[in-house]
């Protein structure tokens, strides 16, 4: 079993490499929403868009203040990026 210390080394958001010590401060500090988390540490912000690390993050956040999880209010899940070929862009070259 590791240490206390060593899960404060455990990433949280894997896309945007975002510690568990790092949301916990950030929540010490105040931060007591997911979105307030997005903006400030970009947790969620990567390609999965939160669909990794946004359940865990309220989790974090309910443990620290004390709340449910289903009183913190979870961010806007977006689709994930896909790359679209220039030649999709451009259209059909007859037109």
């Amino acid at each position: 079993m590791k240490s206390k210390n060593s899960m404060k080394d455990t990433i949280i958001c894997r896309c945007e490499d975002i510690s568990l010590d790092e949301v916990e401060a950030a929540v010490d500090g105040g931060m007591i929403n997911p979105e307030e988390l997005k903006r400030f540490l970009h947790v969620g912000m990567g390609p999965c868009q939160g669909r990794t690390c946004g359940r865990l993050v309220s989790r974090i956040i309910a443990r620290k203040t004390g709340k449910s999880v289903s009183e913190i209010c979870n961010t806007n899940q977006r689709p994930p990026l896909v790359s679209v070929p220039v030649r999709d862009l451009l259209g059909d070259e007859d037109e």
